[in-house]
């Protein structure tokens, strides 16, 4: 795998559209002091404020909670698991180490290939991506609107940032 620095590099300069460099941040670390040196926080930020992220300690805390709740309704331990990451990941929580899956996934597949990818932050980087051009951007309008709420605001800002409106919007004035 490769280091953090790295990755960071090819997120903010080699793939991120020109019109949000700058603004747009990618943030990883470990705490290597913690108790099993395994404690982590990734966050994505836009103008200095952190926009999206993920922490061990609230990720597994919520997600032992889920999985409590699934276990009572009698499920597999299997399905238990499986079921508890899906709603917790749906709620926009995630491990911090599933940041640097998603990389991983994301780099070593096309754009179109990502912007379909069942994981929500390898879609998010796609939208992000110098790759997917504005013609392209604005005629994922209607997907958008199926998409996971904290997913649709970085739509929303690569749209802004590319000075294109909402097809809706248009249609209103």
């Amino acid at each position: 795998m490769p280091t953090w620095s790295g990755t960071r590099k090819k997120l903010e300069t080699d793939y991120l559209c020109p019109a949000l460099r700058g603004r747009v941040r990618y943030f990883a670390t470990t705490y290597r002091e913690s108790h099993d040196q395994g404690m982590a926080r990734a966050a994505i930020l836009v103008d200095g404020t952190e926009v999206l992220k993920g922490d061990c300690v609230t990720y597994f805390r919520v997600l032992g909670e889920r999985a409590r709740e699934l276990d009572e309704q009698g499920l597999s331990w299997r399905e238990v698991s499986l079921q508890a990451k899906r709603s917790v990941l749906k709620d926009g929580l995630f491990d911090p180490w599933s940041f640097y899956v998603a990389f991983q996934i994301f780099d070593n597949q096309s754009i179109e290939t990502s912007l379909a990818d069942e994981h929500p932050i390898v879609r998010i980087f796609a939208l992000l991506d110098r790759r997917l051009g504005k013609r392209r951007l604005a005629a994922l309008e209607e997907t958008m609107e199926q998409e996971l709420d904290w997913v649709r605001p970085f739509y929303l800002l690569r749209m802004e940032a590319e000075g294109l409106k909402l097809q809706k919007e248009k249609e209103v004035c």
